[in-house]
């Protein structure tokens, strides 16, 4: 069965026009059944997809006479005579393959889709080569909506921000919103049936990112030493990067912490967050807050309480929404999240009205006017609450 993924209707679209076309995202989120997908769909069927984490089709684009590429893909089916699309899979296997396309899609009438696990390879070995001539579209994690399409429930969206689900529909999804929270939203473990399937599917994904994906696009030394590092980020989800005390604890030089978390983010396993600035001599301007791209991995990587796994749940629902921030005071009081500068949300599990109160004083000190709590647990008691599971 095929399920539909929010950023779909985008992808198709720019698939149809003449500019090349470049998924990007962590690995397995659903990336190659994606374009193989858009083959289906897209009316122009002298179309190939080509596998770059094969040997075979790896040694094809090493080719250096890239007239020769082209016949290549001729006799492997393609029609010279008509205009040809050329989907490539995992291209971050093939370091050459930027010039590659600029060339073929500058000379012919070839068009390419491609995917990536990374936007640390291809926002960087795309901006220059193929500036103008290509997109690039990031597909996450499932949102909650898309989770439940997966698990094929029904669910009615609406204005999040201003409106109330009713205790029926409560009743009705809250159990998957659970399972959402604990297990984050990788295709494959929101499909799977049992916790141990789940709990195998993410030290997979996460095998596969340090086995593959490292070793693939970057040169570190010990790739034991950025996995520790990482459990140690899982440990801290929601709170402020402190690059000393993680360099203390891991043994490893801050520079060395630096360039490490700037990879984890551009390979989208983090998130840092920036504050909320107004006031510079009243608010922590330089400290971020690290999040998790899904709360499966952290809560695998770390086994994080239930309010961790709910404020990273939230902030990837906001995530997919607008710009997220987080608010802070130099005396510890703090906004969990503004968004888009508009909002100030707060995430608990069970909020209450002393905790509006709360928010609604420091919302006043960062200059919003709107404010929201965000609760995991249903309830209807305040006018300015939100049920978490409404968020997509």
């Amino acid at each position: 069965m095929i399920y539909q993924r929010r950023i779909y209707p985008e992808l198709l679209r720019h698939a149809k026009s003449k500019l090349n076309t470049v998924l990007t995202g962590m690995r397995r989120t659903g990336k190659t059944t994606l374009v193989k997908q858009l083959m289906n769909d897209l009316l122009n069927k002298n179309s190939i997809f080509l596998d770059l984490e094969r040997p075979d089709n790896r040694e094809l684009f090493l080719q250096k006479n890239y007239d020769s590429i082209r016949e290549s893909l001729i006799s492997r089916g393609l029609d010279p005579k008509e205009p040809m699309i050329v989907m490539l899979d995992e291209i971050q296997n093939v370091k050459e393959i930027p010039s590659v396309i600029k060339y073929l899609s500058d000379h012919y009438q070839i068009k390419f889709v491609a995917t990536g696990s990374s936007s640390y390879f291809l926002k960087n070995a795309f901006s220059e080569s193929l500036a103008g001539r290509k997109k690039i579209i990031e597909l996450f994690p499932l949102d909650f909506g898309e989770y439940l399409q997966f698990k094929q429930v029904n669910f009615h969206p609406q204005d999040w921000i201003n409106s109330q689900v009713d205790e029926v529909e409560a009743a009705r999804i809250g159990g998957y919103y659970e399972d959402f929270i604990r297990f984050g939203g990788f295709p494959q473990v929101a499909l799977a049936n049992s916790i141990q399937d789940k709990n195998d599917i993410l030290a997979d994904i996460m095998a596969s990112y340090i086995n593959i994906d490292v070793r693939t696009m970057a040169d570190f030394g010990d790739a034991r030493n950025l996995y520790n590092l990482i459990k140690l980020l899982a440990s801290r989800v929601g709170s402020r990067l402190d690059v000393s005390k993680l360099a203390l604890l891991s043994g490893l030089s801050r520079p060395t912490i630096t360039n490490y978390l700037a990879f984890l983010e551009k390979t989208y396993l983090i998130s840092t967050v920036s504050v909320h600035t107004n006031s510079v001599d009243r608010e922590i301007v330089k400290a971020r807050k690290v999040y998790f791209g899904d709360t499966g991995l952290a809560n695998h990587m770390a086994d994080i309480g239930g309010g961790a796994q709910f404020e990273n749940t939230v902030f990837n629902q906001l995530n997919r929404i607008g710009s997220v921030e987080y608010y802070a005071l130099k005396n510890g009081q703090e906004i969990d999240y503004i968004l888009d500068k508009k909002y100030a949300l707060e995430a608990k599990e069970t909020p209450t009205i002393n905790d509006l109160a709360q928010l609604s004083k420091l919302a006043s000190l960062a200059g919003i006017s709107q404010c929201r709590l965000i609760g995991r647990n249903y309830g209807r008691k305040y006018k300015d609450y939100i049920w978490g599971a409404s968020i997509f």
